[in-house]
């Protein structure tokens, strides 16, 4: 297969004329962290694989979610001990194959009276946790007492506080670590391509034999044929299930989930904190400095999947439940920079409620052949993709349609940035990199934990003497050239996070990269609509 970058947005015709001759193994149906693994993974085991996204990579529950990689440590409350070793161990793996975007992060579990665990039940369970999840021993729980933890963390509410127990998380970028594996997919020949919707499936004989697509870019219409096809489509998966004229048996359920950013110095907390809410739930607040963020809100939602919006009563909800556990805090709504609202695909079970609902995922073979998935969890995309490229080699072995069987490789694929190690491991090269160019070290230290080693790339395009709007624009090009990227809030979202966790810094730079990015698709005649993007600058701090 022809290796050519099909996330270069300057190359994307030539690109799409390519993928239509072809005759794929597998078309994957959605541009999220389940859809990017089922690329990455059908393609290390050599099948020619194409991933269409209606939207852009990411844009929908992939870069909206509470950005940690859970060790599972709820599923022991309900005795899910097998899960909770798989996630454990899935963990590990993601954080040795993307150090620079999966972070160790300590977590701190208090223990306040009348709370989700005591003393004793704590301590078990974070013991059981450490073995299961086969926890190294520099991370393993540890126990505190309280007056250990209002040293620790002297923001947390006194009374009542009876310790707290800290245990091993891990941090990370959803959207970038769905943007990692998709780079990833394509070094290893995947074509994958985002604003191009499935509009109808090709069948012969009542079997899916491809797919119709449109370019929300352009308007143009694309056939592509294909042996199997797999919807990942994430909150629209049942929509994907209607085109193919099947939606019978399990349904989702779809949940939404908000966080809220302050400013660090609003809520200053040391560690990462998981605590009880009166109403049963629990909340984190995380500190990503120069700011805290915290969510999450679970609740049934039947509104627009597209752009969910975060409601006063979410903020409320999360602000009330902060200014109880850190009384001495009083935020409120005006100190609120940004937030961001997104939609869990659960599979629907009867007379639970939005946050009883299971996280499991389940796979659905229709009568045509299509293979949907459903449900899951960020931490376990790798195995959600293993188990559905498995059912499609095992099926394409049956009906002939490839030699013999591959096993997934995808625990042993280091994902694309990981060359300068963890962010603590690349410090020296970011030194010397900011002394090269005269910038302070400390915004190489944004690139270097977005792009990781592709950090080196993006400083090939500065000018001699940079400045932070050329920082910006420098980062821009290799975002339009290696990853996809054509409008503002693809790049000011999905790219970089900047909407959520560097506001301060897009106005300065609004105008410029607006321009640059219109001065690049000109010639392309893309229909784009970049007024979006102001309208989600103002949705993410209007409650309404």
């Amino acid at each position: 297969m022809n290796l050519m970058n099909t996330l270069n947005t300057l190359q994307r015709l030539d690109n799409l004329k390519h993928a239509s001759d072809m005759h794929w193994d597998l078309v994957v149906i959605g541009g999220g962290i389940t859809g990017a693994g089922i690329a990455l993974d059908a393609a290390s085991r050599g099948l020619k694989t194409l991933l269409v996204e209606r939207d852009d990579f990411a844009s929908g529950t992939s870069s909206r979610s509470t950005k940690l990689i859970h060790g599972g440590l709820r599923y022991l409350k309900q005795m899910e001990f097998r899960l909770v070793a798989e996630v454990g161990k899935e963990r590990e793996i993601l954080h040795r194959n993307a150090p620079h975007l999966v972070v160790p992060e300590k977590m701190i579990l208090p223990i306040v009276r009348g709370g989700s665990f005591g003393k004793w039940s704590m301590n078990l369970g974070l013991w059981l946790y450490d073995r299961l999840a086969k926890v190294g021993k520099a991370e393993r729980r540890t126990m505190h007492s309280t007056d250990e933890i209002k040293q620790m963390e002297p923001l947390l509410r006194p009374d009542g506080l009876m310790g707290a127990g800290m245990y091993a998380e891990y941090r990370t970028d959803d959207g970038r670590l769905t943007m990692e594996i998709l780079k990833t997919a394509v070094t290893h020949g995947a074509f994958c391509f985002n604003y191009l919707g499935c509009s109808r499936f090709i069948k012969a004989d009542g079997k899916i034999s491809g797919i119709v697509c449109i370019d929300n870019l352009t308007g143009k219409e694309w056939d592509f044929q294909a042996k199997m096809v797999v919807n990942a489509a994430g909150p629209w998966v049942d929509d994907v299930r209607r085109q193919d004229g099947e939606l019978t048996g399990k349904r989702l359920h779809h949940t939404k989930g908000v966080h809220l950013v302050v400013p660090h110095h609003r809520l200053p907390v040391r560690h990462s904190i998981y605590f009880d809410v009166p109403d049963g739930r629990m909340i984190f607040t995380i500190p990503r400095h120069p700011w805290t963020y915290l969510g999450t809100t679970d609740t049934d939602y039947s509104g627009d999947l597209s752009n969910p919006q975060t409601t006063k009563a979410d903020a409320d909800y999360l602000l009330d439940a902060a200014n109880r556990f850190f009384p001495d805090t009083k935020i409120v709504l005006d100190d609120v920079v940004s937030s961001w609202a997104g939609i869990r695909p659960l599979i629907h079970e009867p007379g639970k409620s939005a946050s009883q609902i299971s996280r499991k995922d389940e796979v659905f073979v229709s009568p045509s052949g299509l293979v949907s998935i459903a449900g899951g969890k960020l931490t376990g995309y790798r195995k959600m993709a293993e188990k559905v490229v498995d059912l499609v080699v095992d099926s394409l072995l049956r009906s002939g349609g490839i030699p013999s069987r591959v096993g997934c490789k995808t625990a042993n694929i280091v994902l694309s940035g990981t060359d300068w190690g963890s962010l603590a491991d690349m410090q020296p090269r970011l030194e010397k990199l900011a002394d090269a160019c005269g910038l302070p070290v400390k915004e190489l230290h944004w690139l270097g934990g977005l792009f990781g080693s592709n950090t080196q790339e993006i400083m090939n395009n500065f000018p001699a003497s940079p400045n932070k709007t050329d920082l910006v624009l420098a980062a821009l090009k290799y975002a339009v050239e290696k990853e996809g990227a054509v409008t503002l809030s693809d790049f000011f979202i999905r790219r970089t996070a900047l909407l959520y966790f560097g506001r301060p810094w897009i106005q300065p730079v609004l105008e410029a990269v607006a321009h640059d990015l219109t001065n690049r698709f000109q010639h392309l005649q893309f229909d784009i609509q970049q007024q979006s993007f102001h309208r989600r600058l103002e949705e993410v701090v209007e409650f309404r």
